[in-house]
């Protein structure tokens, strides 16, 4: 049975090369093209990408060239070829600036950067560059009916970004690199002002700078006590309702526990 489904499938395709070769030797580019067409519109991009590219240079500077282009193009973002499509699509604004297509194209360009964007473990080189041409194609396109998309498609990004340097400033945590992770969480908390995290990241560098003042030399830790202290006047100010300011108070006491200890100076308190 499996051997009969190998069989079938290995005839189907040997069938399907037989037939666009066929189509390839044929010298009516017309009929080529019209072959193109059908494959297409039959969703057998592999077949309808070669037969555009082989009849490109015979229509160039013609009517059906633009078409003929647009449609090249999409073969390879149907085919999941994003990088290859990228190229194409821009190739298409550059040739055909001023089409009616051309808003959709710009757009297609972008989303073919979103298409790249990997896991958040990973580099997010394409994430970066998908956000800045959604920027872009929302200020290039103010009234385009794809801003809404765009602009769902840029906090998605953002959210990816975040959650990949969220989990940087965690391994600097956890692995006590207390400085660094205190540093990241800050960073964290200015790159995505409007996270709604933004809270639990300022807690974090409280207690991230209380574990480092915690382990250091003893004539260091009066300093980093305050700045513990300093972080959590910057946290009320900047959440004064939240409900973890009562954990962020308890950091306060015991630094200026450590400060009666550490320090002989009239302790700071936060108000």
């Amino acid at each position: 049975m499996k051997f009969s489904a190998a069989l079938f499938f290995s005839f189907f395709l040997l069938a399907g090369c037989q037939s666009i070769n066929k189509v390839l030797k044929n010298p009516d580019p017309h009929y080529k093209l019209r072959m193109a067409e059908q494959y297409f519109a039959n969703k057998k991009y592999g077949f309808a990408q070669q037969i555009y590219e082989d009849i490109m240079p015979a229509f160039r500077g013609q009517p059906e060239f633009e078409d003929i282009y647009y449609k090249y193009a999409y073969t390879a973002y149907y085919q999941k070829d994003y990088l290859n499509a990228e190229n194409l699509f821009k190739g298409y604004l550059e040739v055909f600036s001023t089409s009616p297509r051309a808003e959709e194209i710009d757009f297609m360009r972008a989303y073919t950067f979103y298409k790249q964007s990997p896991k958040a473990a990973l580099d997010q080189t394409s994430t970066r560059k998908a956000i800045g041409m959604m920027q872009t194609f929302i200020n290039t396109h103010p009234g385009s009916a794809k801003n809404k998309e765009a602009t769902e498609i840029i906090d998605q990004l953002r959210l990816k970004l975040e959650t990949k340097d969220r989990k940087a400033a965690q391994l600097y945590y956890d692995i006590g690199q207390f400085r660094a992770a205190a540093v990241a969480f800050n960073t964290l908390l200015n790159d995505y002002a409007e996270s709604q995290a933004g809270a639990e990241y300022k807690l974090m560098a409280i207690k991230s700078y209380f574990r480092f003042a915690e382990m250091s030399v003893e004539e260091k830790k009066a300093e980093r006590f305050e700045k513990v202290i300093e972080e959590a006047a910057d946290f009320m100010d900047r959440f004064p309702d939240s409900p973890l300011s009562k954990e962020v108070q308890d950091f306060v006491s015991k630094s200026q526990n450590n400060l009666k200890i550490y320090s002989n100076e009239p302790v700071k308190t936060t108000t």
